[in-house]
């Protein structure tokens, strides 16, 4: 799906929207409504092709490594917290071989670089070449065996390369493109591909059970956006909640379909250790033979 209709439109949106969220693009279609029906917004949508979204985009994709930090509530807590669950909850695994899904510019995994002992082998995926160049810089010379894999949520689906042993799989700020059925379809294929007891944590933008709710969590974003302005300022990063909410191209679910469907999978312990207004940590843990 192409969000521009030329290449102009895209040179000046590049130009003049340096953001870089998951959400910023410019309007083409009506929005979703009220979306509070806890259904994907209200349709169901087909996933979108990675190829022709603006996270294709060297520039975007670098806007928002510099940005994310002052417009996502409690980021660098998020981590901490997720760290601290995956080492009480993981055993005594000599080793710690994990999967980030989404991966960014590598942040995750170079924060559990700095806190595990044990050694670690991880896989990092994402379908921006922008983002897996600054998840290479930001680890290189890091230790620990990392691989890199360019590939879009669709691909790993129809091509399964990765083992099927992890102890950890996360993401964040990623799931929230796709409709219901196609998260369900990967909280599935991420399942299978945790060992035994392994753990999946995800950090996701989510839908809320009735309208007032939503309104009151994206007014709650906003009074916190205006607390921690960073170096682009309040009149860059206020509209950010606004923008969200319109972008088409989202499709949260709500917290309580989600934890429902890694229950029906066979997640166990699936619990949502965090959350801030729309913004949630949920996750489980595979059953133990």
């Amino acid at each position: 799906m192409r969000l521009f209709g030329n290449n102009a439109i895209n040179s000046r949106c590049c130009m003049e929207r340096h953001l870089g969220t998951f959400w910023i693009q410019e309007k083409i279609r009506p929005g979703r409504g009220d979306g509070m029906t806890g259904r994907g917004c209200g349709r169901s949508r087909e996933m979108n092709d990675f190829a022709a979204s603006r996270w294709a985009d060297r520039d975007f994709a670098r806007a928002f490594r510099n940005e994310a930090d002052f417009y996502i509530p409690f980021r660098q807590r998020v981590i901490e917290i997720t760290l601290s669950l995956y080492q009480r909850l993981s055993g005594s695994n000599p080793g710690s071989k994990v999967l980030d899904l989404g991966c960014g510019d590598g942040f995750f995994v170079n924060a559990l670089l700095a806190a595990e002992e044990r050694p670690v082998a991880a896989v990092l995926v994402d379908g921006s070449a922008g983002m897996l160049d600054a998840a290479r810089q930001r680890l290189a010379g890091q230790g620990g065996a990392i691989d890199f894999r360019r590939a879009s949520f669709q691909e790993l689906l129809v091509e399964d390369r990765l083992d099927h042993d992890f102890d950890l799989v996360f993401s964040s700020l990623a799931i929230h493109h796709l409709g219901l059925e196609e998260k369900i379809d990967l909280y599935r294929f991420i399942y299978n591909h945790l060992r035994p007891g392994g753990l999946f944590f995800n950090f996701d933008a989510v839908l809320s059970p009735t309208a007032d709710l939503e309104k009151c969590y994206l007014s709650l974003w906003t009074a916190w956006i205006r607390q921690h302005p960073g170096p682009a300022g309040l009149d860059r990063l206020l509209p950010v909640p606004d923008q969200y909410k319109d972008n088409p191209d989202n499709s949260p679910d709500t917290l309580k379909a989600q934890l429902a469907a890694l229950d029906e999978i066979g997640f166990e312990a699936v619990d949502c250790p965090f959350k801030y207004g729309i913004f949630a940590l949920f996750g489980g843990r595979k059953a133990i033979a």
